[in-house]
């Protein structure tokens, strides 16, 4: 399985990762950055792995559906903390990360 097999997830996974930048940026403006630090480190942490993941599935990684589950889990996870703020920076990156998500689980 290489690059035209997951093409959907890899291009999800490059969605995700400049959304979760992008909210991560944007929490640091917030008044209260205080209150979006679980946000802005779920973020860094989620582009890094959608990221990595669109690397190793591009090049047909052996490692393609083990990454992909882990990225799956780290989206929701960030979707859900990202879902809990009503900025719409936040509810952006919340519906990109369940799209990732979604995508991740499909990969075989």
């Amino acid at each position: 399985m290489g690059y035209h097999d997951n093409q959907k997830c890899i291009d999800a996974c490059l969605q995700c990762a400049a959304i979760c930048n992008h909210c991560a940026s944007s929490c640091l403006s917030e008044q209260d950055v205080e209150m979006m630090t679980k946000c802005v480190q779920m973020d860094m942490e989620c582009a890094a792995l959608c990221y990595a993941t669109a690397q190793l599935l591009s090049l047909g990684s052996i490692h393609a559906k083990a990454i992909s589950n882990i990225c799956a889990e780290a989206c929701r996870a960030c979707a859900e903390v990202c879902g809990n703020h009503n900025n719409e920076h936040c509810q952006e990156c919340a519906a990109a990360c369940r799209k990732c998500a979604d995508e991740c689980e499909r990969v075989q």
